[in-house]
């Protein structure tokens, strides 16, 4: 038989806002029995200071995702769930244009990489990556990724800690077939079968 989690009351909350015996702990263990894709969300931040000549131009931001699915075919919209405050939260907040790359199980470093938390700069994280530019967004799509798309935020919804962005995709690409995906299920990364 399961393990069941203790749920005295649907309606009780405790002081952290969760429903009575659920734990952090135990709300993390039960969602890492979820076996997800891996992706690498990335974008263009900005120069920090448009009207300086000398100061750096725009700089490529990737951030590892593994709560990233597909929510509509007509129009074509994807969403990404992004910690609340998070750079790549911020950015997105300010800047409408991202990209997709879903990682292969070959591309296991990169996931790890972009998953680093406390970064001030993404550059060295990008410098020996194969990547190429989106035609639409100018963001960084992966080399040999299994798929990759490039994607306009058409809304922005506030959940608990997190905000889920969804984007309408106005370019999807297939340009690799070798290969699995990358996994991402009890905390770790894992390959397909």
């Amino acid at each position: 038989m399961a393990d069941v989690l203790n749920t005295a009351s649907p309606t009780a909350l405790s002081a952290s806002g969760h429903a009575e015996g659920v734990s952090n702990d135990e709300f993390r263990a039960a969602m890492s029995r979820l076996a997800a894709g891996v992706v690498l969300v990335t974008a263009q931040e900005p120069p920090l200071d448009p009207d300086d000549p000398g100061a750096p131009g725009v700089e490529d931001v990737g951030m590892t995702a593994t709560a990233f699915m597909s929510v509509s075919l007509d129009p074509p919209l994807v969403m990404v769930s992004l910690r609340e405050g998070s750079r790549m939260d911020d950015l997105l907040d300010e800047q409408p244009q991202w990209a997709v790359s879903v990682l292969t199980e070959s591309q296991r470093h990169i996931a790890g990489r972009f998953a680093m938390k406390g970064r001030i700069s993404d550059r060295l994280l990008f410098e020996d990556i194969a990547c190429e530019r989106g035609e639409v967004t100018g963001a960084p799509l992966v080399g040999g990724a299994l798929a990759t798309l490039e994607c306009r935020t058409e809304q922005r919804v506030a959940a608990g800690d997190h905000t889920l962005v969804i984007g309408r995709v106005l370019t999807a690409r297939v340009p690799s077939v070798e290969g699995g995906p990358l996994l991402y299920f009890r905390s770790r990364y894992r390959r397909l079968g």
